[in-house]
């Protein structure tokens, strides 16, 4: 194919105007060299944008900025001043049977809040377990009876990771807990609790503060596209990547088409891509071979909603976000907004984000926003939280392939995937979370990102597929021995599997 004449022409071009992609487009113009980011919404920022209505603002998920990677903390200081930040404290609890307890889990606390009969059966569940372990521990639900008991893991793990998840927990392999648990069993923590100097070398701990940007994540990704503007790169919005086709002389011919439903050529020699794996296979043409086809669509997703309520300040918290256990409601976790931030809200009130994990399509994602509203009224008063009455105003924010799903063939799906964009696509570069399906936080598909055009401007062979925070998990600190992640995804089995499962990332459940 022969670029025409009317086809706009760039060296490099970026699809995703996420963390990946801007952070992409920024490291090319401070190598002088310019990059055209084509973003499907309305707005930047991906799952990290700050969403906007009627004044109140709403963080996806959270987003706690915090990294053990220096490069990415300065990129966060160039783009925002010190003014823009704020020092938040963290802090996360479990909701269950109307009581707060501590995140991690502290055997003291879960035990006195459980009750003396309540936790006089956990402790002779799990006396029972040790004595008679589950036969299959390469379960979740397995791995996690054997160091806990059933009765501790009926509460404080099968429910919300089967929320979170949308599979049962008896299907999840191990490889998830092993990670996010790590070494801590019933037995330790007591220990831990009745003599914490003798054992505080072993103990590792979540950061207390971290910083956040005044008006949302989305504040860094806002100033980052000024900034990209301002140096001749332009951030085009509301337009979406249809094709992508080689063109004679070598380089890459991109078909895009606005909201308005106006098509249009970008021609460009190098493309930085954090659009869905999937997607970037299916706009390939010529079209991809079967087997590569499959591998694409093999590949799923776990998609997410906000329905944020507007309450009186009485009904704040001071956690950033609440795990919620009960069995009896379909929420999974509540943000307050106002602890986040008091940029986020208004004098007098906060915002609660309540938050459903689900899949596209399904009764929640498709339900009316109104109707959806009144579920989440309904659902803090069930809990106690929030008298239903006390809610003033609600939206609803939806967010599609929010997380990669780590079924037992994705590895292989991923890595099918990676081999043909090598071979015939080399100047096609998956960078970020859905860019390699990968659950990279938002400070490792920065990096991503950064190594990439390394690669591309200065020759370097960074395998930018090292990336990930397996080795150490940035949100925690040691007294001695290394720090587990505790952010490893669970593997889930496929129907169409017949092969062995993979260990995998890390799930959308922790901080962010």
């Amino acid at each position: 194919m022969v670029v025409g004449p009317e086809a706009e022409q760039v060296e490099f071009a970026a699809v995703g105007g996420g963390p990946a992609g801007l952070t992409a487009a920024f490291e090319l113009a401070r190598r002088d060299r310019r990059c055209l980011v084509l973003e499907a919404d309305q707005v930047v920022g991906g799952i990290s944008q700050t969403v906007l209505r009627d004044g109140w603002r709403f963080d996806i998920g959270g987003h706690r900025f915090f990294t053990k990677v220096q490069r990415v903390e300065d990129f966060w200081n160039e783009i925002l001043g010190p003014d823009d930040f704020l020092l938040r404290p963290r802090m996360s609890r479990i909701y269950y049977d109307r009581k707060f307890f501590d995140y991690p889990l502290r055997a003291q606390n879960a035990l006195s809040n459980l009750g003396v009969p309540e936790a006089l059966r956990c402790l002779g569940s799990y006396a029972w377990a040790r004595l008679r372990p589950p036969k299959d521990q390469t379960t979740f639900e397995g791995w996690v009876a054997a160091r806990f008991g059933w009765r501790l893991y009926r509460i404080f793990f099968k429910t919300y990771t089967e929320k979170v998840w949308g599979v049962p927990a008896a299907s999840i392999q191990a490889d998830w807990a092993a990670q996010r648990i790590k070494n801590l069993s019933l037995a330790k923590a007591i220990v831990n609790a009745l003599m914490p100097k003798r054992n505080q070398k072993d103990i590792t701990s979540l950061i207390e503060e971290f910083r956040y940007p005044k008006y949302g994540p989305g504040m860094m990704w806002e100033a980052c596209a000024e900034k990209l503007q301002d140096t001749g790169s332009e951030v085009r919005l509301g337009t979406r990547v249809e094709r992508i086709s080689r063109a004679a002389d070598g380089g890459l011919e991109l078909t895009t088409r606005s909201a308005d439903g106006a098509e249009r050529t970008v021609a460009c020699r190098q493309l930085i891509s954090s659009m869905p794996m999937a997607a970037l296979i299916d706009a390939l043409t010529p079209q991809a071979p079967p087997e590569v086809l499959a591998a694409a669509r093999g590949l799923a997703y776990r998609d997410f909603l906000t329905v944020a309520l507007v309450v009186p300040e009485k009904y704040s918290f001071p956690d950033n976000w609440i795990y919620i256990h009960s069995p009896e409601v379909r929420l999974g976790r509540v943000q307050n907004f106002g602890s986040w931030s008091p940029y986020l809200v208004k004098d007098g009130r906060t915002c609660l984000g309540l938050e459903y994990f689900v899949n596209e399509g399904d009764d929640l994602w498709s339900a009316e926003d109104a109707d959806l509203v009144e579920l989440g009224r309904r659902e803090l008063d069930r809990l106690g939280l929030v008298d239903a009455d006390a809610v003033e105003a609600g939206h609803v924010v939806r967010m599609p392939k929010a997380y990669p799903v780590y079924d037992a063939d994705y590895a292989a799906n991923v890595e099918t995937l990676r081999a043909y964009l090598a071979a015939e696509w080399p100047d096609v570069h998956p960078v970020g979370r859905n860019g390699m399906h990968r659950y990279n936080n938002q400070d490792h598909s920065m990096l991503t990102a950064m190594l990439t055009v390394e690669n591309l401007v200065e020759g370097a062979e960074h395998d930018i597929w090292a990336v990930n925070v397996e080795a150490d998990y940035h949100e925690t600190k040691s007294g001695g021995a290394p720090a587990g992640t505790g952010r490893s995804a669970p593997v889930v089995p496929a129907p169409r599997s017949t092969g062995p499962q993979e260990t995998a990332g890390r799930p959308p459940v922790a901080s962010r």
